[in-house]
């Protein structure tokens, strides 16, 4: 059902520090910024040889990122996004099992414009889980 890692969100208070962090002080490649206002974020990508590392700043103060950095205000990791084939059909799946979708249960378009799901972390181990189609 599962395929690779397609990356790792780190929620940051600042975007701006946390890209000069990653290109400069660690000498990685950053894309450059994106709003997402659907989801409430502005986001950059990390560019590694095996994944990505998603950076994650609040769009406005009701940002479901901003209620993260409330309780977490250095940042942290927010959630991990895995790759699946079928996004329906894996949704269906894990619902069957009990598994809970947030939101409306139905895919919105991601930061790569491909359909994406987020899976409650009570079910999987305390980690928010992002599906995303490819």
């Amino acid at each position: 059902m599962l395929g690779r890692v397609n990356h790792i969100a780190i929620a940051v208070p600042d975007l701006g520090s946390a890209t000069t962090t990653y290109r400069d002080t660690l000498g990685a490649r950053v894309s450059q910024a994106q709003a997402l206002p659907e989801h409430g974020v502005t986001v950059v990508f990390v560019e590694l040889p095996n994944t990505k590392v998603e950076l994650l700043e609040p769009l406005g103060p009701d940002s479901p990122i901003a209620a993260f950095l409330e309780k977490n205000p250095s940042g942290g990791m927010h959630h991990i996004c895995y790759e699946v084939d079928d996004i329906i059909a894996v949704r269906d799946k894990l619902k069957a099992v009990g598994a809970r979708v947030l939101g409306d249960g139905n895919p919105k378009i991601g930061a790569h414009g491909k359909p994406v799901l987020f899976l409650h972390p009570k079910d999987f181990n305390g980690t928010l889980v992002e599906l995303e189609q490819v």
